[in-house]
């Protein structure tokens, strides 16, 4: 486990309080999920920037039976460099393109349309090379449990739209020699280079936790 210990427990005692709460409780006991997904609010609020009753309105706003938000990443590799776009909303630090999957979409479809709109090329989903649960690798903390699904996709056009979008800015090629600054939460450099290993070792199996 790379989180801190508080975030561990206070994901885990959100998901306690979810689902109790979506199993319909009695009165009491309702009381008592609230109060535990409360304490959940403060300890995230009390270790980081975020504002409580932010952090309160967000973990309130959790239905159902509680389990990981599932984040799709495209992994485009031309001449041993890999496909990285800027992401506006982290500093203009470099990633994957890629996103959360919508309900309703498969992730092979999900992978496909983030790539299209964040870095302007149609790709075709050929392999998954990883799925990791981000608690285990070194990103920076996070308020939610996150699984991460990584996908070898294959360019389908060489032609890139250039149409200005409002999440990524630049879009290049990268060698691991002459990497930018990476947007850590969402990539790291020891994920790119074990990508460019599943390149280059085609039979490799998924890698998962």
């Amino acid at each position: 486990m790379t989180i801190p210990q508080w975030l561990d427990w206070a994901q885990r005692l959100q998901a306690l309080a979810q689902a109790g709460l979506n199993y319909d409780p009695r009165p009491f006991d309702k009381l008592r999920y609230e109060q535990l997904r409360d304490i959940a609010a403060e300890m995230i609020a009390a270790n980081s920037i975020a504002d409580a009753a932010d952090v309160a309105a967000s973990l309130a706003a959790e239905r159902g039976h509680p389990t990981p938000k599932v984040d799709c990443r495209a992994v485009i590799i031309r001449d041993d460099k890999i496909l990285l776009v800027q992401e506006k909303m982290d500093n203009d630090r470099w990633t994957l393109p890629g996103g959360w999957v919508d309900v309703g979409e498969p992730p092979s479809q999900a992978v496909e349309r983030e790539a299209w709109e964040e870095s302007g090329y149609r790709v075709r989903a050929t392999k998954l090379l990883a799925l990791y649960d981000r608690n285990l690798h070194s990103h920076p903390p996070h308020i939610y449990h996150i699984y991460k699904l990584f996908f070898r996709c294959e360019l389908l056009d060489e032609t890139r739209d250039e149409t200005p979008n409002d999440e990524t800015g630049a879009v290049a090629f990268w060698g691991l020699d002459e990497l930018p600054e990476l947007s850590v939460s969402r990539v790291t450099a020891t994920q790119l280079a074990r990508f460019l290993e599943h390149d280059r070792q085609t039979d490799l199996p998924t890698d998962f936790d």
